[in-house]
């Protein structure tokens, strides 16, 4: 009899159990199925603004993208680049590369409350990437010491571009492609605020001789097609001179810039008075003789007035010294070079 007691009771369990498994099975079926539409939903919600989410195991460095294939943002396959943070590294474009580790090897050793940084990365095609990627430790180890860290990913190449673009539009020149007015004392006040007392160099203005009559004469469309050729001709002439290919000459930054019309700036850091003079002369030298353009033969020339500056010279006062330098080539002659 106490047999068939136990008997009894154990397949009551035996059946509570097997209810139990059941209730948990169909409990665990609503909770995949939840999973299910909650990662169709994060996918459907992410997939169009480029958005993606990752994980790093800091200890072992593997990397989980959890929305996206890895690798799909370089052109790369999983075979081809491995899911580790050593892969991200060896991608990362040349000149981010230090400061964009260095801020994430802060924030993993608690000196920065996250990671962030927008940066570019390297295409397997070549092309640049730009990324905006944002993190934070999410999980320690019984030490206290960073396990995982967890955060968004995504690709705002268009934007950058995009930004380029108004950037240019803003900064350039639309005919020559030149920097503008704006830009170069922009590039002016920027040298002298890092430079510092180091600041010296020299303006160059230049002025085109002749001008007015060949855009009356032969229409607006050829007194563009001088201009450009003027200003390839400037950014040729300087590279020669202030950024030589020879390596035990010296090298001077410089801009180039067209103030409107036919008004043309050198912007350097050179202040050697013969450099610079044999520039200008060669600039001269390459306009002497007529020059033969578009099937049209033209006479055009250049009146150029350069003004020396040093850390304590405003850009105005620079600019008016260059330009009154210039003028005085006008009056005596033109097509010569001046310093004030």
């Amino acid at each position: 009899m106490a047999l068939q007691d136990n008997i009894a009771q154990l397949q009551l369990e035996l059946e509570q159990c097997r209810l139990k498994i059941k209730q948990l099975e169909r409990e665990n079926s609503h909770l995949t199925l939840v999973n299910k539409r909650v990662n169709e939903q994060l996918n459907a919600a992410l997939d169009g603004t480029g958005l993606c989410l990752w994980e790093q195991h800091i200890p072992t460095g593997n990397l989980t993208i959890f929305n996206q294939q890895w690798g799909h943002l370089l052109g790369f396959t999983r075979q081809e680049l491995p899911a580790h943070i050593d892969s991200w590294k060896n991608n990362l474009h040349p000149e981010d590369k230090a400061w964009v580790i260095e801020a994430f090897e802060d924030h993993v050793a608690g000196k920065a409350e996250t990671y962030q940084a927008v940066h570019r990365m390297t295409h397997k095609d070549g092309s640049i990437t730009w990324v905006s990627d944002r993190g934070r430790v999410i999980e320690y180890d019984i030490n206290g010491k960073p396990l995982r860290i967890m955060g968004t990913h995504i690709d705002v190449t268009k934007e950058k571009r995009y930004e380029e673009e108004l950037s240019k539009l803003a900064h350039r020149d639309p005919l020559t492609q030149l920097l503008n007015r704006t830009a170069l004392i922009a590039a002016f006040e920027h040298s002298k605020k890092t430079l510092n007392k180091k600041h010296h160099g020299a303006l160059c203005f230049i002025d085109l001789d002749g001008f007015k009559v060949i855009n009356d004469h032969l229409g607006h469309r050829y007194g563009d097609s001088v201009l450009i050729h003027i200003a390839t001709n400037l950014s040729h002439t300087c590279q020669q001179y202030l950024t030589p290919l020879k390596a035990n000459q010296k090298h001077y930054p410089f801009h180039v810039a067209r103030f409107g019309g036919d008004e043309f700036v050198i912007l350097t850091q050179c202040n050697n008075v013969e450099l610079l003079t044999k520039m200008a002369n060669t600039l001269l030298d390459l306009y002497r003789p007529s020059l033969e353009l578009d099937g049209e033969t033209i006479n055009i020339g250049l009146s150029i007035g350069i003004s020396l500056f040093d850390e304590l010279d405003e850009f105005a006062n620079v600019c008016e010294q260059a330009d009154k330098a210039m003028y005085s080539v006008k009056k005596h002659g033109k097509h010569n070079v001046l310093f004030w």
